[in-house]
């Protein structure tokens, strides 16, 4: 206990700061998002629409290879980012293998906090724990994709007596398995965003909170108010 409020006590207050706003403004606009998509048109819900649209036209194509192409692409992007999140994991655990080597490295950035090694060490637990949260998403992404695929691959053939009600009922659950999927994509996507803004720890805590704060502003910009959802939302 005398050592936990020791540690406490040699960590910086900012850098306490920096650390609890990231993840509070994290966790806050993630949960402020969800409820601002529920009154207006956001670029998940307007996706959405698009992937119910084409879960409705899979039960009218006799060949359905498109569809099958169309999901093994989309589920590249997490794939890809998967990969590449588990080298940045690697990386940064080795940088806390060699914690001095790192300190001496990062001072030659200009602007760079001079820092302790425990004050050190904790920003790349931080920087870590992102990324491992990240990949889980973005696995869990790819697994979604799959279970997605396989909705499409068991659907009844064109031909088939569907009604217009079991078109319907298909192209809503299909249409929400590929948009949970997409969810989670997007879920990974914001921890990078923030990975960002905990770069910016390394400069000072004053940095990493007005990177927080820039970061915050970004996604609410492109997810509420970009161009492609304006054009995703005509007619």
């Amino acid at each position: 206990m005398n050592l936990s409020l020791a540690a406490l006590g040699v960590i910086p207050l900012a850098d306490w700061l920096a650390v609890l706003t990231l993840f509070a403004a994290w966790a806050g606009y993630a949960r402020f998002a969800k409820r601002l998509a529920g009154r207006r048109p956001s670029i998940l819900g307007s996706t959405n629409r698009v992937r119910r649209q084409w879960m409705w036209r899979t039960t009218t194509r006799e060949n359905r290879v498109v569809d099958g192409v169309v999901v093994q692409n989309l589920s590249t992007s997490p794939s890809f980012f998967a990969s590449t999140t588990i080298l940045i994991i690697g990386g940064l655990l080795a940088a806390l293998g060699a914690t001095e080597q790192s300190i001496d490295f990062v001072r030659e950035i200009p602007f760079a906090a001079r820092t302790s090694a425990l004050v050190f060490d904790l920003k790349l637990a931080v920087l870590a724990a992102i990324f491992v949260y990240a990949f889980f998403r973005f696995t869990w992404s790819m697994r979604q994709y799959t279970f997605g695929a396989l909705l499409v691959a068991s659907a009844p053939g064109h031909d088939a007596p569907w009604t217009d009600a079991e078109r319907d009922a298909f192209a809503d659950r299909a249409g929400r398995v590929m948009g949970l999927a997409a969810e989670t994509f997007n879920d990974g996507l914001r921890a990078y965003y923030m990975a960002f803004a905990a770069i910016a720890w390394f400069v000072s805590a004053w940095a990493c909170l007005a990177a927080t704060a820039f970061v915050v502003g970004v996604l609410y910009r492109r997810e509420f108010h970009s161009d492609v959802l304006a054009v995703l939302n005509e007619g």
